[in-house]
């Protein structure tokens, strides 16, 4: 319509032209003849456009006249023709051609049976037999003579008229089928197509029918319809090919090689079986059943000779049939099993059915180590409930040897499905059935070289999972904290150097917090060491076992008596009553965990509690002993006036006697039972502990750090003291080196200090220092030896500039790094007061004692990135190790916490080749393997003292958050890694000798509830120690009872002399006990008094060693004296007394190298027992509560209160704690 609308307009535009033009010339170009026009324009217009034409116009305007040669253009028109369309049904269309390929292995199934039914038909046999309709009156009675082969009973047959109808229909449409076929598959050679064996069978099976059409007499000519079951073999290979194709299933390779497998024999044994049995009719007249009888015998190589063909032609048929075998069927079971070992590496597919039946989870790694594997593998099923979870492992690369072995073994065969595959492709996430999945596990491969791009193999991967599964749980472990902010989306992050770098800073205030925070996250039924004869590894292991559970308060036992009372209130009762320590609670409609809120937090029944036990209350049974006695009017008071007289309470006990003395209300008979004997005189000096109230009241609970440290920095301003916190203030770091910090109230500078100013070994225009001594730095110094400035080094420093942190006991901060930090770093770390760096290396003698190692106290040596990848996986640690071992040597008396890449090196650490006693732990660590242990390496005096620590210990926390998925937020706001408004920190206290008056654990939680609100979960203790090699040896031999019953007596009698002791006898306390283990082990092995060869060794190694520790002191000071440095600042140990040793090793394990045999360990307890006795020097792990939540209302009401003498553990420069 549209050619001619535009032929119509062109001619009304000439017309108009015209007009136009005869009327100029008429009037000289002055007057336009308008009638003119206008009878011109209506003679000459056009209809109106259609509306969709009028609007395109408008958008083309005058354009149009452009598209007059447009030109219509059919795309795919090859597709239109009759050929491609019946290309397209019957080849290229899955559905269809999947239709037609059954249609057909119907067919040629259909043939095979009418073949069986035409010989059941047929009997050669029967008189008159004449099926030869051309052949003369031949007689057949010579059919049975076994001499002469009778051809016309192999050439014809007797086939029935409905029998030869359906066959020759049969032949018919297949021959019609062949034929278009080919002609659809005609790509120009016509002989390719005549040639192929499905072509040549088809024609065999078929043109003979047709021609049976034309020509009667040819009916009973025989035909070998049963080669039909080899063209119902290809058409079923085709169809499940098609059908594989249409579901888009991919990974069946294995399948199809196993049915091809069993297709072939079936063909061929139902070949041989029909051959021969036609071939024996010119002979012995096999039955059907007989020949298929005969081939089963012979392929199965077991060949009875029972039934045997007996003319030429069956035997040569066999023959042939046994060549045939012989090459397809091997190079079948080849293909099978190259298959079946591809598929081994591979892995095979989680089954759909398994997965709507069955829970299983799925794990994601990069690479798989056998210590990553078992260690989820523990943890994962060391809970109950998780018992039936299948774990499928995704991982690109091929399964180690090692890996291979372990998914062997019965325990994890079952229930471990490894596939290889990327979690990049949809294909894999199906296999792995990713949708059905429960959870899936994310893990970084941390033994990379470059670690941010194995962070971005982790987000892509979590993005990959995120997109397959939307509704699938995601558990993601990330390596460096800049990353995290990409996969916030999921449920669960772990970023390992946040929670690595916030566990070093707290171990150099709190020691050992990394072990304490490693046996919190492991599963564990605290049975470790319960078989060994020492009484602290007995005691250690049954604490190892305790770990955090919650229920709400309205469902528990444990708490719910204490609806409506304080917080406090109810983890001191709890705790007295169940042993249970209740750390933290959550509001119903508050999502955020809050760690001892404090006595002003009421209890309500709708709270979630949350709680460390060694089980939980579910698993746990009520025994009421101390309540049935008061029932029963027995006396339970005046069991604090002989200690020796407690009972050893398990976990879950009922204490029950502090509770009845606190419930009594007269309280002149409270504080006579809680004091002291007045013995010595010293009773009447000792307070009593006052009762933990049931709500808070104000003007009991001492003022907090933040109000005193404020009071104290204002009364001492003009003190020199004072004047270094004085230029502090509080305040929210201004810049976060990466995105997703949690902001920290933190001590910051009124100004940031100049980048020139954070170098500690350069002087610059604002001053001149080169070295730490010329700082003149008030506490000792931590150093912190790394490989670069990584933004996980900020969260190191947060811990300790936390506002809680009294300005007095601030540590000076110093970055020994080996390459220099950026500027972005720096931008990040001056805003906090006394943070230092400094190049160099710990390998380098001069750079440690330029960054001032003789005036610190704890030395972190962090994993270097480079060093995490090496050929032999456990030499990564290495150089760390044996650099460490140097600093130990040099200065012994220094605090060094290692992070290693492998758990198992920690055995390296102060490395003694002739520590028998370190011999005899590893033996036991041994053991606890062999019994399935997940904390096997806990008693290595390393780990338990809190000085080594290797991240992979923390991926179980990742693993716990699926049963519990609070231990990240709990451990988070532990680190101070968040900060929850209302929610305590973790700080630490030392016991002296004016605070074993309260003897007990127990009561010491009532002292630190009442007085302070602060809530104790753990004992650090340190402890002399000696052993001999025998002593050793015993120490792993469980089956001698007579020694195992000595060393529990000699700890009860070495715990009950300490305890008694004064604080006269107690000044040395290394000296009383060297002396007191002295004395038994030389009144043991006083029967068999040493040799005088022995004695001159050992004068010999003693004498050796003291030569040795000379030219180890000579070598720093020297290089003290060729930097000019002070040497008045190194002392060696070998100067030091016996008091000043153990003083200054307290933190950790050190040797005392005066005496091999003599050594002091350190060990954590986790919520020990209330009767456990406290002892000189131990450390008591606290949670204090929120400084800012319990701010008084009138600050000249807290000033009066007075400071607090309880402060966080520090250094030997702080003040100690007096209860």
């Amino acid at each position: 319509m549209s050619p001619p609308r535009r032929s119509s307009s062109s001619h009304g535009d000439r017309t108009s032209t015209e007009t136009l033009q005869r009327n100029n010339s008429s009037n000289s170009g002055v007057i336009l003849d308008i009638s003119a026009l206008k009878m011109a324009e209506v003679d000459t217009e056009v209809p109106p456009l259609p509306p969709r034409y009028r609007f395109r116009d408008l958008l083309l305007g005058d354009q149009t006249f452009q598209n007059d040669d447009r030109v219509q253009v059919e795309f795919y028109v090859n597709e239109n023709t009759f050929k491609e369309r019946l290309k397209l049904f019957f080849i290229k269309n899955q559905r269809s051609s999947l239709r037609i390929r059954l249609f057909n292995f119907s067919l040629k199934i259909l043939t095979c049976a009418l073949y069986i039914l035409r010989v059941s038909l047929d009997d050669p046999e029967e008189p008159n037999y004449k099926p030869c309709a051309i052949c003369g009156n031949n007689s057949w009675s010579n059919a049975t003579d076994s001499s002469k082969i009778n051809w016309e009973l192999i050439f014809w047959v007797h086939r029935r008229v409905p029998v030869w109808a359906i066959q020759v229909s049969v032949a018919l449409i297949s021959f019609l089928e062949t034929m278009l076929i080919t002609y659809l598959s005609y790509k120009g050679n016509i002989w390719e197509q005549i040639f192929q064996i499905s072509f040549i069978l088809e024609m065999i099976n078929t043109v003979p029918f047709i021609i049976t059409i034309f020509w009667a007499p040819l009916r009973n000519i025989f035909v070998p319809v049963f080669l039909n079951c080899w063209l119902a073999k290809g058409a079923l290979e085709n169809m499940i090919n098609d059908f594989h194709r249409a579901i888009q299933r991919t990974h069946s390779a294995m399948f199809n090689q196993v049915f091809i497998l069993i297709c072939t024999l079936l063909c061929l044994v139902f070949t041989g079986a029909c051959g021969i049995q036609h071939l024996e009719r010119a002979g012995k007249h096999l039955t059907l059943f007989d020949s298929f009888y005969f081939c089963i015998v012979t392929f199965s190589t077991v060949g009875y000779g029972d039934v045997t063909p007996q003319i030429w032609p069956s035997q040569l048929l066999v023959v042939i049939l046994i060549c045939v075998a012989l090459v397809v069927l091997p190079l079948q079971f080849e293909e099978l099993a190259y298959l079946w070992m591809e598929s081994q590496k591979l892995g095979g597919n989680y089954s759909r059915h398994r997965a709507q039946t069955e829970k299983h989870v799925v794990l994601c790694v990069s690479s798989l180590k056998i210590d990553l594997l078992m260690d989820f593998l523990n943890e994962f099923y060391a809970h109950p409930r998780l018992q039936d979870y299948y774990v499928v492992i995704l991982c690109p690369t091929e399964i180690d040897i090692q890996v291979r072995r372990i998914l062997q073994i019965p325990l994890w065969s079952q229930r471990v499905i490894y596939l290889q595959g990327s979690a990049l492709k949809d294909q894999d996430l199906m296999r792995a059935k990713m949708d059905d999945a429960e959870a899936c596990f994310i893990l970084s491969s941390r033994n990379e070289v470059d670690r941010t791009a194995a962070d971005h193999q982790t987000i892509l991967r979590a993005w990959a999972a995120k997109d397959f599964a939307p509704n699938c749980p995601l558990y993601v472990q990330i390596l460096k904290p800049e990353n995290k902010f990409h996969v916030k989306f999921a449920d669960h992050v772990v970023c390992e150097e946040e929670f690595k770098y916030a566990m070093l800073a707290l171990n150099c205030v709190c020691p050992a917090t990394s072990t304490l925070v490693t046996l919190l996250v492991h599963t564990s039924r605290g049975q470790e060491g319960q078989l060994s004869p020492e009484q602290w590894q007995r005691t250690y292991g049954r604490c190892s076992g305790n770990e955090v559970y919650h229920i709400r308060l309205c469902d528990s036992k444990f708490f719910g008596e204490y609806d409506g009372k304080s917080f406090t209130y109810a983890s001191f009762h709890a705790h007295k009553k169940y042993g249970v320590c209740l750390i933290g609670v959550k509001r119903e409609d508050n999502k955020s965990i809050m760690l001892n809120p404090g006595p002003r937090h009421i209890m309500a029944a709708a709270d979630t509690c949350y709680y460390i036990n060694i089980t939980k209350e579910e698993n746990s049974a009520f025994i009421f002993k101390q309540e049935e006695k008061h029932n029963k009017g027995l006396p339970v008071t005046g069991l604090y006036d002989a200690p020796s007289r407690l009972p050893v309470h398990s976990i879950i006990a009922s204490m029950g006697t502090v509770a009845i003395d606190l419930q009594n209300p007269d309280p002149p008979e409270e504080s006579s039972k809680l004091t002291l004997p007045t013995e010595n005189g010293a009773g009447s000096r000792r307070p009593s502990i006052a009762p933990v109230l049931e709500i808070a009241d104000s003007s009991a609970i001492l003022p907090c750090d933040l109000l005193s440290d404020q009071s104290e920095d204002e009364t001492n301003q003009s003190d020199e003291e004072g004047s270094v916190g004085s230029d502090f203030v509080k305040g929210y770091p201004p810049n976060s080196p990466y995105i997703g910090s949690s902001p920290t109230l933190c001590h910051l500078l009124p100004q940031k200090a100049p980048f020139c100013c954070l170098r500690l070994d350069k002087g610059c225009t604002h001053n001149s220092f080169e070295d730490a001594k010329a700082y003149g730095f008030k506490n000792k110094l931590i150093i912190v030896s790394a490989e670069t400035a990584g933004n996980g080094l900020y969260n190191f420093i947060v811990p300790l500039r936390a506002y809680y942190r009294p300005r007095k006991e601030l540590n000076p901060i110093v970055l020994l790094l080996d390459y220099p930090p950026d500027n972005h770093f720096l931008e990040a770390i001056c805003c906090f007061p006394m943070v230092y760096f400094m190049a160099g290396t710990i390998d380098n003698l001069d750079n440690l004692l330029q960054c001032g190692i003789i005036y610190a106290d704890n030395l972190v040596v962090v994993d270097k990135e480079s060093t995490m990848s090496a050929e032999e996986d456990y030499m990564a640690d290495a150089k760390t190790i044996v650099n460490v071992q140097t600093m130990f040597r040099l200065f012994p008396s220094l605090s060094i916490i290692t992070e290693l890449t492998h758990p198992s090196n920690m055995r390296f650490m102060q490395f003694r080749a002739k520590d028998c006693y370190s011999l005899a732990l590893s033996k036991l660590e041994k053991i606890e393997r062999d019994k399935g242990s997940n904390l096997a390496f806990m008693f290595r005096l390393p780990f338990a003292a809190g000085r080594v620590f290797s991240i992979s210990m923390l991926d179980t926390l990742l693993y716990q958050s699926f049963v519990k998925d609070y231990m990240i937020a709990i451990i988070r706001l532990l680190l101070g890694l968040d900060t929850t408004p209302g929610s305590g920190y973790l700080g630490a206290m030392k016991i002296t000798e004016e605070d074993l008056w309260i003897r007990t654990y127990g009561r010491l939680f009532q002292k630190l509830c009442s007085s302070s609100a602060e809530i104790p979960i753990g004992i650090y203790r340190t402890e002399s120690h000696m052993f001999s090699t025998s002593e050793s040896q015993v120490s792993i031999n469980v089956e001698q009872g007579a020694e195992h019953t000595e060393r529990r007596d000699t700890w009860k009698e070495k715990a009950s002399h300490r305890n008694s002791t004064t604080s006269d006898q107690s000044e040395h306390p290394l000296l009383r006990k060297k002396s007191m283990q002295w004395a038994r082990r030389l009144s043991r092995k006083s029967a068999k008094p040493s040799s005088r060869a022995e004695r001159i060794s050992q004068q010999r190694l003693n004498l050796y060693r003291r030569s040795e520790r000379q030219e180890l002191s000579e070598l720093v000071k020297n290089r003290m004296k060729h930097l000019g440095l002070p040497t008045v600042g190194y002392e060696d140990v070998s100067n030091l007394t016996a008091s000043d040793v153990m003083n200054r090793v307290n933190l950790g394990y050190l040797q005392d190298e005066m005496n091999d045999h003599q050594n002091t360990l350190s060990y954590v307890l986790i919520n020990p027992p209330p009767d456990t006795m406290l002892e000189l020097n131990d450390i008591v792990y606290i949670i204090r509560s929120d400084p800012l939540a319990h701010m008084p209302e009138d600050s000249q009401v807290g000033q009066a209160r007075g400071t607090r003498n309880q402060q966080d553990f520090g250094t030997e420069t702080r003040d100690e704690t007096h209860l």
